[in-house]
């Protein structure tokens, strides 16, 4: 039954009953029309009745907000959005009326209302129907992954993302610390193992804990390269699970419409563009319920327990990228601001338990994140603002009319000058999808819940642009990322994400559309037919596609066979050929199937310039003779003919090191230069198994 059907065919009655369980924050974003009907009346006595709920999200009018926006009362509304949890609103399933829902008990709970006449035995049913529809939602949810990442899946340890391979290699290593942490009790936030002797701030670098401590079993069965492609399905498949978990009980009432909304914001283009690189930043399960529960604290009347709740997400999802919650931060607020500028009247009822919540809130999650977070700014290898090679990226406007790479109506090479990179598509709706959005805000525009999802959505699509504005490649102005990229946090943000933010907006106005759409005076087979139609025409072309990989080179049989222990001792290094960064980051997966049992030098992380920490952040550590030297022999194939003076500084890097051997697998893409160049410096090398080894303990122990 439609919200529409529901307010013509309840009685006065059954609208009073209903509007007993409606939020106080539904009544206040009533305004004005708090004190009439609808039809102009009486004002219902139902709107002055106290409600058992504390929380909702501010709405609109009935006259703005139409059917579903949640608002004071049944005969404002006709039907309200479910606001609150069930212990919070006593009926968890939004009802017009009370003829509607049987006046009896909650879907959710069991619980029965004061006027039920059946008991919890009507609910029990339905109750089991609900939770067999979110099963089945979330097996397809988990389908779609696997159908995503199954290339992946084929051979988790020999293939990787076609186009770049370092940030999976990074991911597994920190994934192999995770393991160190919970076996060995090592220092959680700071690690020795890469970039030997000066280490990484794992902190500043999103080691993944809040992921990586909980897949500890997964990784020491099956390896880092395992885990991270289990945690990209799951990143998938949960995010979409969790908005839609969100949206069902809390927005709309259609299955069917929270299940759009949630696969858009699980599976959109900038979802798959991160999903082959960033598990941290698709690992999004948690951010419905941050979302929500900051809108239940602006009507809460238990804002200290709420606050409380809000925290511990907090410092969970801190653990799982900051990044992605600074986003989420800024999003509340700005949504918020957006509601409040439209009804100022809403701040004087919501100021009181908002204050107190957010308190709560930072009191606990800044008491629990204050150490880390001290690491992370102020402790060793800690910079200030990211490196100038991502500080200006930037989404090109022509971006949100373009489908996405890894989806079906995608284009590589259309799409090249569009983003950064193909791992930061953050927008790529398509022209469909982009007009449709467009064409959902104009239909419910009298509705401040749309409203205020569209000036956020607008808000970040904007700042996403970056500090150069452009037009197929072309600089059309100065964005006002430019006077922002200075600030405090906000330096150390890549702008073009901020796309993100959009794409869960357009996730909602899905939701919201499609149960809308229910209302329209249609015969109903047609209003099946044109809505089937229009989310074909928007979700089609970018519909998800398998993610391309290509197959990587294999770990050395040396050192899966643990040969290389006959060399290293405990503060010694293993030096992969050619050495460790951001292009060549094959050792670092070395170290990562040993679970970090030896240290290695270089690596693919974020550190301070010349390791001189509260420097600007850059892509490695500090510059290294050798390493410099091998890198150019491994790009261009030119043996060098090194003099003195390159042998003395390159020897000064391995003393600096310790390291304790070279290695070089047989293998390696320019394998005989590369041989030929180290033998410059250190003399033959000795073949063990697939590498060429060179033992340099008797080098590196000398004191010059």
């Amino acid at each position: 039954m439609t919200p529409a059907e529901t307010r013509a065919e309840s009685s006065p009655e059954s609208d009073a009953s209903a509007a007993s369980a409606s939020s106080p924050a539904a009544r206040s974003a009533a305004g004005g029309a708090a004190g009439r009907t609808p039809n102009g009346g009486a004002p219902a006595q139902a709107t002055r009745a106290p409600a058992p709920t504390d929380a909702a999200a501010p709405t609109g009018t009935p006259a703005e907000a139409g059917t579903a926006v949640p608002t004071g009362t049944a005969a404002e509304a006709g039907a309200a959005v479910p606001t609150g949890t069930p212990a919070e609103v006593g009926t968890a399933v939004p009802t017009g009326t009370a003829a509607e829902a049987g006046a009896a008990a909650s879907p959710a709970d069991g619980r029965t209302s004061p006027e039920g006449g059946g008991g919890a035995e009507p609910a029990r049913p339905r109750r089991w129907a609900r939770r067999r529809t979110d099963l089945v939602v979330f097996g397809l949810f988990l389908l779609a992954a696997v159908w995503v990442t199954s290339q992946i899946w084929v051979d988790p340890a020999g293939r990787v993302a076609s186009l770049y391979s370092s940030d999976p290699a990074q991911v597994q290593f920190f994934l192999a610390h995770s393991v160190r942490v919970v076996l060995h009790g090592e220092f959680p936030f700071f690690t020795e193992q890469f970039n030997y002797p000066d280490g990484v701030n794992l902190m500043a670098n999103t080691a993944i804990l809040a992921l990586g401590i909980p897949m500890v079993p997964v990784t020491l069965l099956f390896g880092p390269a395992v885990t991270f492609v289990v945690l990209v399905t799951l990143a998938l498949a949960g995010t979409a699970s969790a908005w839609y978990f969100v949206l069902s009980r809390h927005v709309v009432r259609s299955p069917l419409a929270a299940a759009v909304g949630g696969w858009f914001c699980g599976f959109s283009p900038a979802m798959l563009s991160h999903a082959n690189w960033h598990p941290n930043i698709i690992s999004q399960f948690l951010l419905p319920f941050i979302v929500w529960r900051v809108l239940v604290i602006t009507r809460s009347r238990r804002p200290w327990r709420d606050g409380l709740l809000l925290a511990l997400l907090v410092t969970v999802q801190a653990f799982i990228n900051e990044e992605i919650l600074l986003f989420t931060a800024l999003a509340c607020g700005v949504f918020l601001l957006a509601v409040l500028a439209q009804r100022p009247a809403l701040w004087s009822a919501a100021w009181r338990p908002l204050a107190k919540a957010l308190a709560t809130c930072t009191l606990v999650a800044g008491t629990l994140l204050a150490y880390p977070l001290y690491v992370q700014f102020a402790g060793p290898m800690a910079y200030h603002g990211l490196s100038d090679a991502v500080r200006d990226y930037g989404n090109d406007i022509a971006a949100f009319f373009a489908p996405g790479s890894p989806t079906l109506g995608g284009n590589q090479r259309a799409n090249i000058n569009l983003a950064p990179n193909y791992s930061e598509e953050n927008a790529f709706f398509g022209w469909s999808l982009s007009l449709i959005a467009v064409g959902i805000v104009a239909w419910l525009r009298r509705e401040l819940l749309v409203r205020a999802l569209a000036v956020t959505g607008v808000f970040f699509a904007v700042l996403s642009l970056g500090e150069r504005v452009s037009w197929w490649d072309r600089e059309l102005i100065t964005g006002p990322w430019e006077w922002l990229v200075r600030l405090p946090l906000l330096d150390a943000v890549v702008p073009t994400r901020f796309g993100l933010i959009t794409s869960v907006v357009i996730g909602i106005l899905l939701a919201l559309a499609v149960e809308r759409s229910r209302t329209l005076p249609v015969e109903p087979r047609t209003l099946r037919t044109l809505t089937t139609a229009g989310l074909v025409l928007a979700l089609l072309p970018i519909a998800p596609m398998p993610l391309k990989v290509t197959s990587r080179p294999p770990v050395p049989d040396f050192i899966t066979a643990d040969r290389w222990r006959d060399y290293v001792g405990p503060d010694q290094t293993l030096v992969p050929i050619p050495v460790p960064n951001m292009g060549h980051t094959h050792g670092m997966r070395w170290a990562a199937s040993t679970n970090l049992d030896f240290k290695i030098p270089g690596g693919y992380f974020l550190a301070p310039r010349n390791g001189n920490t509260g420097d600007p952040g850059r892509f490695g550590g500090r510059p290294s003779g050798v390493g410099q030297l091998l890198e150019e022999v491994a790009s261009t194939g030119r043996t060098p003919k090194l003099d003195d003076r390159q042998r003395r500084r390159s020897l000064d890097d391995l003393r600096h090191w310790r390291a304790a051997i070279l290695v070089l697998p047989v293998d390696q893409h320019h394998a005989e230069p590369l041989r030929r160049t180290v033998e410059q410096l250190a003399g033959p090398g000795r073949r063990e198994l697939d590498v060429w080894v060179w033992d340099v303990r008797a080098l590196t122990d000398q004191r010059a």
